[in-house]
C-alpha cells in the first residue's frame, strides 16, 4: 500500500514541530535580579552588564532541543541538539538562595557583593568547571554567562578597547581603516571620603635635667726613673 498524501503531511510536520516546540520551565528559570546580581560577580565593572545578561537570556529563550546541527568539516554525520541548558538552572539558583540564606544574607539576590563572590566561587568549585563553556551547557548558570559574555563580540571589542564588531556582517567601505576607539562607559561615581578629625596637639615635652658635673681625673703617678 502506499503512502498517502495525508501521511506526508503528518512525517514533514514531525521536525517543523520539534524545533518549535518550547522548554518546560525554561523561561522560569530565568530570574532577572539573580542574573543581575551574578552578572555584577563575574562580569567587568566596564562591560555592559545589562545587554550582556539581556543577550544571554535570548540565546537560552531561543535554544531548541532537538534540533538538527551542521556536520562538521569530514563528516557527514548529522547530530541533534542535546537538552537545554536551562534545565540545570533552578536548582542551581535555589542553592544559591539556600547558601545566601545559611549566611544570614537573605535571597542570593539582595546579598552583599562579597557574599555573592563567596557563594559563586564555592559553587563553581563544587560543580568542578574549570574551563569557560564555549556556549552555555548548563553546568553552571554563572559559567554560562562568563562563558557566553567572554567569547562575544562585546568583549572582544572591550578587551582591545576598540570596535572591531567580530562575527558581525561588514561591508569593504571603511575596511582599510583602524577600528575607532569604544566609548568608555562612565564609572560609577565613588562616596565622598568623610573627613579626617584633626590630631589632638601633642603635650610639650618635660625639660630634661641637667647632667651631674664630671668628677675630675685623678692625677697620673710619676714613671719610674
Amino acid at each position: 500500500m502506499g503512502i498517502g498524501r495525508r501521511d506526508v503531511l503528518k512525517l514533514a510536520a514531525v521536525p517543523i514541530f520539534r524545533l518549535q516546540a518550547e522548554v518546560p520551565g525554561q523561561a522560569e528559570a530565568l530570574d532577572a535580579a539573580v542574573l543581575a546580581a551574578i552578572a555584577e560577580v563575574v562580569l567587568p565593572a566596564e562591560a555592559d552588564r545589562p545587554s550582556a545578561v539581556d543577550a544571554f537570556v535570548r540565546w537560552i529563550r531561543e535554544y531548541k532541543e532537538g534540533a538538527d546541527t551542521d556536520h562538521g568539516y569530514g563528516n557527514t554525520r548529522v547530530r541533534a541538539t542535546g537538552p537545554s541548558p536551562a534545565r540545570n538552572y533552578a536548582p542551581q539558583i535555589a542553592a544559591l538562595d539556600s547558601a545566601a540564606r545559611a549566611k544570614n544574607a537573605g535571597a542570593f539576590a539582595g546579598a552583599p557583593l562579597a557574599v555573592r563572590r563567596a557563594i559563586l566561587e564555592a559553587a563553581i568549585a563544587d560543580a568542578k568547571i574549570e574551563r569557560l563553556p564555549a556556549r552555555p551547557t548548563g553546568g553552571h548558570i554563572a559559567t554560562d554567562l562568563m562563558g557566553h559574555y567572554f567569547g562575544s563580540s562585546s568583549a572582544s571589542d572591550l578587551c582591545y578597547g576598540v570596535a572591531i564588531g567580530r562575527d558581525q556582517c561588514r561591508g569593504l567601505p571603511g575596511s582599510d581603516k583602524a577600528p575607532a576607539p569604544l566609548r568608555r562607559r562612565a564609572a560609577a561615581p565613588v562616596a565622598p571620603v568623610a573627613p579626617v578629625a584633626p590630631d589632638a596637639p601633642l603635650a610639650p615635652d618635660a625639660p630634661l635635667a641637667p647632667d651631674a658635673p664630671l668628677a675630675p681625673d685623678a692625677p697620673l703617678a710619676p714613671l719610674a726613673p
